[in-house]
């Protein structure tokens, strides 16, 4: 069972855009723009908008499947559902999922806390934490007489 409320047509994109607009201060389209051209000025902008355009690409994929599976049911002969009706039932379900799935991780963005912008460091440099390579092994000199 999800968390995500259980609205209809679409409603829970509409609900999260206006969340979207409200934590960034800015319209969604905009806010879009920006980000395409500019992926890397707001790295939490970018998260929540790639989240954002997931959710809406699965809530159309689901509103499709409910479509074929609504055109499906107009046309069944008998109140018993033939294998292909219950496939679509079954995509149907994968979707919402699917659509679920999304939603979760952008509410999970949306609550995140905002990136804050801080003075930008120097990068330190790693340390070495593997062995140098091993070189071949020769065998030991003994200086001395033979015996």
């Amino acid at each position: 069972m999800s968390d995500i409320p259980d609205v209809l047509d679409g409603e829970i994109v509409a609900v999260l855009a206006e969340q979207i607009e409200a934590r960034l201060a800015m319209p969604l389209p905009e806010l879009i723009r920006v980000v395409k051209a500019a992926p890397q000025a707001r790295p939490d902008a970018t998260g929540i908008v790639h989240a954002y355009e997931l959710l809406t690409q699965s809530q159309d994929a689901l509103e499709k499947t409910e479509e074929a599976l609504v055109d499906a049911l107009k046309t069944a002969v008998s109140e018993i559902l033939d294998d292909p009706v219950m496939g679509l039932a079954q995509q149907v379900n994968e979707a919402v999922e699917v659509r679920d799935a999304h939603a979760e991780r952008l509410r999970s963005l949306l609550e995140a806390p905002a990136e804050q912008p801080g003075p930008r460091t120097r990068p330190r440099p790693r340390l070495n934490t593997t062995l140098p390579a091993a070189g071949p092994v020769q065998p030991a000199r003994i200086g001395g007489a033979v015996r």
